[in-house]
Formats: C-alpha cells, sequence, structure tokens
C-alpha cells in the first residue's frame, strides 16, 4: 500500500498526515507552537527552530505509526504565507521569519515603493496593491533597517520552499507563493517580474518557480538524518495553507470560494480568466495555469477569544448559548471588526474596533452576536468584490470556528449564501498528501477527496433586517476613519 505525507505549518501548530491513496487518513499528529511578538507590529517564528524542528518530529512520529504493510511513497508541506526567510549558504536564517499580513512594520516601505513604481502600474502587472501581505515590502525594510542581514543573505524563502530546501537542497517556489511576494511577480505572465525583482531583491537570485504538485526533488542524506524519512524520498513543492487546505476540501473550478474559520478568516475562490481588484489579492492558484481571488481579514476567531477574555471568561458553551438567545442584529448593536486593523477589503493597519448603538439593556450574549455578525458583514462585502470577477458557484467552509452555530449561520444569513462542510476536516496537510500523490503520479490530477458532510443555508426570515443593518454596518469605516487614525497616531504603542 502507497502512503503519503503531508504536513502544514500553520499559525499555532504544525500538523501532519499519512494519507492512502484512496484519501483515507491513517494517522495524524499536532505539535501547538506560539509566534514571537517582539514589538507592535511584528510577528516572527523562528524558522529553525520552530518549522524544521516540527517537520523533524512529526516525520519521525508519522512514520512510526506507518502500517508495517505500506511504502510511503511521497511528501508535500505547507505553511502560513507569504513570509520572509532569509538563509545563508548553509541554509541558516539570519534573522526570525517574518510572517505574512498580521506583520505590519513594512508600512514605510509600502508607500515609498507604491509611490516609486506607481500603483497603477502595481496593479497591472502584480494583480494586487501593495499591503502589509505582500513580501516584496518585506525585503525593502530588511535592507533598510537590517543591511548586514540583507548583505549576507544568500536565497530567500516562503515557509514551505524553506523547508523543501531543507529537505532536497533545491532552491525553489511555488508560483503560488510567488505570486503573493508582490511586486515581484507578474501575475498575468505566471512569471517573475524581472526588472522590479532586480531592484528590490538585488544580489539575491530569484528562485526557481514550480507548481505546488511538482516534485523539485528528493530527501537527502542529511534531511533523512535528522527526519527519520527515507532517503531519496519524493518532495512536492507545496504552497501556502490557506490554498493547501482550498484544495482539500475541492475548490478547484472558477466559482469554487473557500471560507476559513479560524483566527483571521481567510477566502479563496477560483476564476477563469485574470481579474485585478484593488481591494483583493490576485494570485496563481494551486492547479497548473490556474488563477484565484484571495481576501483575508486580521480578526476573527482572535477577536472572540479577546471577547470571551475581558468579559470574565466565561466557558464557549455559555457563550454560545447566551449569543443564541439574542436575536439576529443584536437589538441594534453593530460591530467593526477591526481590534488589529484590517486588511481586505479596506487594507488600514490602522483600522479601529467600534461599537456602535449601544444601551443599557445590551449584555454579553449581545457583545458576542454582535461580534460574529460583525465579521460576517465583512466576508459580505468580500464576497460581492469576488462576484465581480466571477459569480460564486460553491462555498466550502473549513476550519475550527465552524464549532459556533452562531458564527456559521450569521455567515449564511448575512451574505444569502449556502456553505458546503466536508467531511474531512483535517486542513492544509490533507491537501499536502494529495498534492504529493498527485506529483509522483499515484493520482490523476483531477482526483478530489472531497466529501461533504452537511450544508447550512440562509434563514430568509433574517434576511430583511441583515439586509438594512449591512447598509449602515458599511457606512461605519467611512464615517470614523478619521477618528480611528487619530486615535492609533496617539496610542504610545
Amino acid at each position: 500500500m502507497d502512503v503519503l505525507l503531508g504536513i502544514d505549518m500553520g499559525t499555532g501548530s504544525t500538523k501532519g498526515v499519512l494519507v492512502d491513496t484512496t484519501g483515507a487518513v491513517l494517522a495524524s499528529e499536532a505539535i501547538a507552537h506560539s509566534m514571537s511578538l517582539p514589538r507592535p507590529g511584528w510577528a516572527e517564528v523562528d524558522a529553525d527552530a520552530v518549522w524544521w524542528s516540527e517537520v523533524c518530529a512529526i516525520s519521525a512520529a508519522l512514520l512510526a505509526k506507518m502500517p508495517s504493510h505500506a511504502s510511503l511513497a511521497g511528501m508535500c508541506v505547507s505553511g502560513v504565507g507569504p513570509c520572509l526567510v532569509l538563509c545563508d549558504d548553509d541554509l541558516k536564517p539570519l534573522r526570525p521569519a517574518i510572517l505574512y499580513g498580521i506583520d505590519t512594520r513594512a508600512h514605510v516601505e509600502i508607500g515609498s515603493l507604491t509611490d516609486e513604481l506607481g500603483s497603477d502600474a502595481i496593479l497591472h502587472r502584480a494583480g494586487t496593491l501593495l499591503s502589509s501581505q505582500a513580501v516584496g515590502p518585506k525585503i525593502e525594510w530588511v535592507r533598510s533597517h537590517e543591511p548586514e542581514v540583507f548583505g549576507a543573505a544568500t536565497g530567500w524563502y516562503g515557509s514551505n520552499s524553506y523547508i523543501a530546501a531543507k529537505l532536497t537542497g533545491e532552491y525553489v517556489m511555488d508560483h503560488h507563493t510567488a505570486s503573493q511576494c508582490d511586486p515581484l511577480y507578474a501575475t498575468r505572465d505566471f512569471e517573475w517580474n524581472h526588472q522590479w525583482a532586480s531592484r528590490i531583491c538585488g544580489h539575491l537570485p530569484l528562485p526557481r518557480l514550480v507548481w505546488p504538485s511538482e516534485v523539485v526533488g528528493q530527501v537527502s542524506a542529511a534531511a533523512a538524518a535528522q527526519t527519520g524519512l527515507p532517503v531519496g524520498l519524493p518532495v512536492a513543492a507545496g504552497t501556502v495553507d490557506a490554498y493547501a487546505e482550498a484544495f482539500s476540501v475541492g475548490v478547484r473550478k472558477p466559482g469554487d470560494q473557500m471560507l476559513m474559520y479560524g483566527s483571521t478568516m481567510f477566502l479563496v475562490q477560483v476564476i477563469d480568466e485574470y481579474h485585478s481588484d484593488p481591494t483583493l489579492w490576485t494570485t496563481a492558484g494551486v492547479d497548473p495555469g490556474t488563477l484565484a481571488l484571495a481576501a483575508g481579514t486580521s480578526t476573527a476567531g482572535s477577536l472572540i477569544a479577546w471577547l470571551q477574555s475581558v468579559t470574565g471568561g466565561a466557558s464557549f458553551d455559555d457563550l454560545t448559548t447566551e449569543a443564541l438567545s439574542v436575536p439576529a442584529g443584536s437589538e441594534g448593536l453593530l460591530m467593526l471588526p477591526y481590534l488589529a486593523g484590517e486588511r481586505t477589503p479596506v487594507f488600514d493597519p490602522q483600522a479601529r474596533g467600534v461599537l456602535a448603538g449601544m444601551t443599557l439593556r445590551h449584555g454579553r450574549g449581545h457583545l458576542f452576536r454582535a461580534a460574529y455578525e460583525g465579521i460576517a458583514f465583512g466576508i459580505r462585502q468580500i464576497l460581492e468584490r469576488f462576484d465581480d470577477a466571477h459569480t460564486g458557484t460553491r462555498t466550502v467552509a473549513v476550519g475550527g470556528g465552524l464549532q459556533s452555530p452562531v458564527w456559521a449561520q450569521a455567515i449564511s444569513d448575512i451574505t444569502g449564501r449556502s456553505q458546503l462542510v466536508p467531511e474531512q476536516a483535517i486542513g492544509a496537510s490533507y491537501g499536502d498528501a494529495l498534492l504529493a500523490a498527485i506529483g509522483v503520479g499515484l493520482v490523476e490530477a483531477d482526483t478530489d477527496w472531497a466529501r461533504i458532510s452537511r450544508e447550512i443555508t440562509p434563514n430568509a426570515d433574517n434576511r430583511g433586517i441583515y439586509d438594512e443593518l449591512y447598509r449602515t454596518w458599511s457606512e461605519l469605516y467611512p464615517a470614523t476613519r478619521d477618528q480611528m487614525h487619530r486615535l492609533a497616531a496617539a496610542d504610545p504603542g
């Protein structure tokens, strides 16, 4: 029996699975970790001590669980992204990895590069305006603020391409991750934008571009000694975790959408032709030659955890019961969930949370329902933008946040869209196993292991109140933006 190994390095943990060629999960492992927040606006991970060490540990643990009659045929690793890992010739990280859009340190570089290259030209060539999600400004930040690190670096990586290099010695980057390294990649052409990449990367060579399911090399003897993996095991490139998760649940055809419920929300929609929108991210897809739109919020589950903490630490079950007792619309209470700034569609790191309409009759249950509804109103904004490129035809929901019946139902009610919940909820590592199976030729390229277990449908009785509240909610940010920015400027943090 052939078995595939999939590993995903997420924000809060690294997870791994062993899967056979039918999609059956044979074993799984997980290791929790946390990111480092050394300064306001910074979010980092020690790529060697966390990511590589956990890949080694999970590989060894899963090999110990492999059935005696099974043979490991291939592996693939995904991870958070886009990130920046700068390494020397020995693949030693020269500083902690700078994480994706939650790391907002490069705001000055975003502005200066936009002024230098032109926002219209960036949108046309890269498909996405520069934001805290972009890797180009992060490279520029290191070049300006840590010139000794930049000068010593001989390669730059994302989370998954760093692991691929540690496993195989190959210097590669998958097309999807590259397409989030704005403005270094020409998304229309599926190729590096060599002019701008040379300007920003300087002496750093550009990785060889591959598609996520491509086998990029084999496990080296050195990597085998640290991981327990067999020498010569084929390694597929992998990609950013959210896209590996979308792949795992069959979001692969134009109009297919994924809603990922987590500490933040991340959305992916496959499109059939190139489309750029200044409020979204246009990227290469996972399947070769495909395109996708993406969007992400800055808070979601993290907002709920914060509310739970500041309102007395009640159990999640108790808070859910309280929120369920509150009618749709939270009796006129609205929340802008921008407690960590916001990514799409406003791209404003200085945005702040707002509660509007609060009265003495509002209690803790109202706050929790209003938070879920505020997140859902933001998702409606994003999906309406997605529809401009290609009307959504199928929405698949994934992630731990689906444990909240309030959250999931609010999103269906507010957006008017049904959500399909897959049977297999392991996530990106499951998609990695499928990418490995495709890469080594054990399954056809169009194989889909996803099975739908249930459907969340909109409650038509709530549509009227939510349509009216959505109009008011949409006016809150423009009406309070200047005040938010003044408050952000006055914050000593």
